[in-house]
């Protein structure tokens, strides 16, 4: 039986590696486009198995400076209710640094995967969430993961996130950790709700990580979620 995974990422965002992506248009015939993150949720569907369906955030780049709670709340519950996992798009250019948090879909995607509803008697859980982070334009991660050879570790640039990305890694009630010898805390075993992995590890074994990510929903009760936008 396949998963339904819902995808939030920055429509938009061309801050990301280039895919050679050629499309039809009416004017011109045949001609390459510059790669945006949307591009790379094609890839997505090629990537998984074909018994699983994806269900697509935010594709016109709207503000929802402008829409009421009810509104958005609405709109994302009809989206994601029937997914079990989520994936998000971590891209370079995925904030919009001019913008609220609460104006921008990516964080109340996130919030609403969090959540649970019940419609018609049936109580949804909250989605499994798995970030895969996308390259940049130069084709590097650097803008969010550094391998730090003294301590053997990654490095994670969590201020770069949305706060609620933030807020569900590095939440386990009771993790294991370390000092490392140049002073640094580190983290061992899965120390996050939300696992951040690269594309290009993701696309080899993508089911290694969604049956990860539903395996950490599974003992939620383990970690402290935050399911608000701030």
């Amino acid at each position: 039986m396949g998963r339904k995974v819902f995808v939030t990422y920055k429509y938009s965002d061309t801050k990301v590696q280039d895919l050679n992506i050629y499309e039809d248009s009416i004017l011109y015939g045949r001609q390459r486009v510059q790669t945006k993150a949307r591009h790379y949720v094609n890839e997505l569907a090629n990537i998984l198995d074909k018994e699983d369906h994806i269900y697509k955030g935010e594709e016109d780049g709207q503000s929802l400076a402008a829409f009421s709670d009810e509104y958005i709340s609405s709109t994302l519950r009809d989206k994601i209710y029937d997914s079990s996992i989520t994936i998000v798009l971590i891209s370079k250019g995925m904030k919009d640094i001019w913008k609220m948090e609460k104006d921008q879909w990516m964080p109340w995607e996130i919030s609403y995967s969090l959540r649970a509803y019940t419609r018609n008697g049936r109580t949804s859980l909250s989605n499994g969430i798995v970030a895969v982070v996308l390259p940049d334009e130069f084709g590097s991660y650097g803008y969010y993961l550094n391998t730090d050879n003294v301590c053997n570790c990654t490095n994670y640039n969590t201020q770069f996130l949305f706060q609620i990305l933030r807020d569900n890694m590095f939440n386990l009630k009771a993790p294991d950790t370390y000092l490392c010898s140049n002073g640094s805390i580190i983290y061992r075993g899965d120390f996050s709700y939300i696992t951040s992995v690269k594309w290009e590890e993701f696309k080899v074994k993508p089911n290694i990580y969604l049956d990860k990510a539903i395996e950490l929903r599974d003992k939620k009760e383990q970690y402290n979620l935050t399911k608000t936008v701030k």
